[in-house]
């Protein structure tokens, strides 16, 4: 299923493959250049209102966040997590501190340290929707899809919360995951109302009308989907496992053949595979 998606100083989402491998959650990374996380105000104050150490440790909060951010872009989470606790020394009340430091203990497999990064930004930030999105698509990676779904329902309550599809996508993805398939098809229809190119939404709705056995319908997604957003081995699986079902052998034949010309080292067990490659 899903996981966090990032991108720093002048992005706002980023995802990553959940352990089940089927869709994706979509996570709200943290941006210094904008002074917030997805826009949402800082907890500091950077307006230039205040005075004399308050002022200066705002002011260096955000360059530890930025070169945070530059680290994480560049591929180097343990500097990303140096500066991410150079920040914290300094302000442990900031939301932005909190994500960056999940999302680089996450990047480096410390996936229970991530979780508890990913929670403090909600009690410093309570009303924040990316932080209960952040901590809902972590819940849902880490096998607590049930529990995940009162977070998303919480980032959808900010009604400051300017990207509602990502959490409407990661709840219906994380019900299709803990086995609620009423509200799994209401919230990713209802995603896809709002971003008909939501690649989350989807894969999930393609996965969860695929379980349901409404395979023209999931085709049509899962073309949408491969349409939308690049191709990962999840979305290539499905799209052949559908056309299976549907009977059309040459055409679930090309999606495997994609899958090991695209992804040649990926762990997936193929149609006609006595094992995963």
């Amino acid at each position: 299923m899903p996981r966090p998606e990032y991108l720093l100083a002048t992005l706002l989402l980023a995802a990553a493959v959940l352990a089940t491998g089927c869709s994706r959650l979509t996570f709200i990374k943290p941006s210094a250049a904008r002074g917030s996380s997805e826009q949402v105000a800082p907890t500091y104050d950077v307006s230039g209102k205040g005075k004399g150490r308050r002022n200066n440790d705002a002011g260096s909060v955000r360059v530890h966040l930025l070169r945070g951010e530059q680290a994480l872009q560049a591929g180097r989470p343990a500097e990303a997590e140096a500066e991410a606790r150079k920040a914290l020394r300094i302000d442990d009340r900031n939301e932005l501190v909190h994500t960056l430091m999940a999302l680089s203990l996450e990047r480096q497999g410390k996936a229970a340290d991530a979780g508890r990064h990913y929670a403090l930004a909600t009690e410093v930030a309570p009303g924040s929707g990316a932080a209960a999105n952040n901590y809902g698509a972590w819940l849902c990676l880490n096998g607590r899809a049930p529990e995940s779904l009162a977070w998303f329902d919480r980032a959808l309550a900010d009604r400051g919360y300017p990207t509602p599809a990502s959490a409407l996508a990661n709840a219906g993805a994380c019900a299709v995951q803990g086995g609620q398939p009423g509200r799994a098809e209401r919230d990713l229809r209802n995603a896809l109302g709002l971003d008909p190119v939501n690649a989350v939404a989807l894969e999930a709705l393609a996965r969860h009308l695929h379980d349901q056995g409404e395979y023209f319908e999931a085709r049509a997604f899962s073309q949408r989907r491969l349409d939308a957003a690049p191709a990962t081995p999840a979305a290539l699986l499905l799209a052949s496992q559908i056309e299976e079902k549907l009977g059309d052998k040459a055409a679930a034949a090309r999606y495997v053949q994609r899958l090991r010309t695209e992804f040649p080292h990926a762990q997936t067990a193929l149609p006609g595979d006595s094992s995963s490659r």
